[in-house]
């Protein structure tokens, strides 16, 4: 097999690259980014990750913090009950504020597309019942077969079902209004 183009080659000096800068950058890195923002507005800079951790009453390494029990030939190892030095947490709101967050129930973010619905209440409105006219109509433009068309709908039934409702309780007046 042929080697790789270009992997033989000598390679050549940058002279146009700053490396000052590069070296600066990467010193300057010092301070972790940090996502949580009780954490954020509790940090430290001056002192470093594990004091600040310590200090919140969180662990840098779960492994040390919740250690995993040692087994010998099936039998486990017994420890004197004695932990090693305690530490004292000084900012506990850090962690009372996260479990509080974590406690929260989640909201649903689940939406639809405006144009989805909109697609969708025009099938209803046009077809009813009848998947295989919608899979023939000339809005279907992404020429949905009739098992996705129902999926669809049965999506919109399910996150909306108030306002599907209301909207076949209106299209039933129209219906027997034409006849």
């Amino acid at each position: 097999m042929p080697k790789a183009k270009g992997k033989s080659r000598r390679h050549k000096y940058s002279y146009n690259l700053n490396r000052k800068r590069l070296y600066r950058s990467a010193r300057r890195r010092a301070a972790p980014r940090i996502a949580c923002s009780h954490i954020r507005h509790a940090w430290d800079p001056s002192k470093s990750v594990a004091q600040n951790l310590a200090e919140m009453g969180l662990s840098e390494d779960p492994n040390k913090a919740l250690p995993i029990p040692k087994k010998r030939m099936g039998m486990e190892v017994e420890t004197n009950g004695q932990q090693p030095g305690k530490k004292i947490v000084r900012k506990p709101y850090v962690v009372n504020e996260m479990e509080y967050e974590a406690s929260l129930p989640e909201k649903k973010s689940n939406t639809l597309s405006r144009d989805l619905i909109d697609y969708v209440r025009y099938m209803i409105q046009n077809h009813g019942e009848n998947y295989k006219e919608m899979a023939r109509d000339e809005k279907n433009y992404y020429q949905d077969t009739p098992k996705q068309i129902k999926r669809k709908i049965n999506v919109y039934k399910n996150f909306y079902p108030e306002e599907y409702k209301d909207f076949i309780a209106s299209l039933k007046p129209e219906k027997m209004d034409v006849q």
